[in-house]
Order: C-alpha cells, then sequence, then structure tokens
C-alpha cells in the first residue's frame, strides 16, 4: 500500500476585486483515488476551499494551458519566477457572473509534489476499483 502524499504550500491567492494575500494550500494525494488531488486553501485556521483536481492536468499546467469550465490552469513567469495560475469559478451569482478566484502557486513546489505523487503511483499504473465506482454512484442515485 502506497502512503498518501501531503504537501502544504503557500501561495498568493486574488479573489473578485482584492489584491493578492498569502494562503496555504494542503495538497493532498491519496493512491486509493489515484487521478485527483485534493487542494484545500485555508486562512487563518479557516477553509476557504476545496477542490479536487486532475492529476495529470496539474502536471499539463507546468508546461502550457489546460481546463475548460470551473478550473483552468496555466504556467506563467515573471523574469527567473515560474509559477502555476489556477483559476477557479464558483457557482453563478443572481446576476448571471460567477465568484472568480486565481491562486498562483510556485512552479518549483508543485512540480515537487506531484513527483512525489508519481513515485507513490507511477503515471499508467493508476487503478480503479470498478466495484467502489458503482457502489458510490447506486449509494447517491
Amino acid at each position: 500500500m502506497n502512503p498518501i502524499v501531503h504537501r502544504t504550500l503557500v501561495v498568493q491567492l486574488r479573489a473578485d476585486g482584492t489584491a493578492c494575500c498569502p494562503v496555504l494550500a494542503h495538497l493532498s494525494y491519496d493512491p486509493e483515488d489515484p487521478f485527483a488531488v485534493t487542494a484545500m486553501f485555508t486562512l487563518d485556521g479557516r477553509v476557504l476551499a476545496r477542490w479536487r483536481l486532475d492529476r495529470e492536468m496539474l502536471n499539463e499546467s507546468l508546461r502550457g494551458p489546460v481546463g475548460v469550465g470551473d478550473v483552468r490552469l496555466r504556467p506563467v513567469r515573471q523574469g527567473r519566477w515560474r509559477e502555476v495560475r489556477m483559476d477557479f469559478l464558483g457557482d453563478p451569482l443572481p446576476g448571471g457572473e460567477r465568484h472568480h478566484a486565481v491562486v498562483f502557486a510556485w512552479a518549483p513546489a508543485l512540480a515537487s509534489f506531484l513527483g512525489d505523487t508519481y513515485m507513490a503511483v507511477p503515471p499508467g499504473r493508476e487503478e480503479v476499483r470498478m466495484d467502489d465506482v458503482l457502489a458510490e454512484i447506486l449509494a447517491t442515485g
């Protein structure tokens, strides 16, 4: 059994109409759910948001833009500084707009975390237990 991989990063958050502020991103990878990375963003001990992200999509974001819909990722570079920009879109508001938050993560730290996940479960070796998937689908209707 491979261990769960955890990493906490300091990232920069910019939400609707605000300046950037540092928050913690707690990244978690469970080999039992081999295609997903959970990202929980916290500030002063409060959970601001929790997202399940596709592991391969995170990896691809180190090299180019990926994602459509609620999550969009792309690399950005300012001089020698390399980051991944993560755009998260929330539920629709009454006026038709959506909450929008942007997180900037240091690309080498994200790459290091992903490297650890690939040590736990190499690409192409992911396995999904279909009985568990079917049980979850049947339980939620």
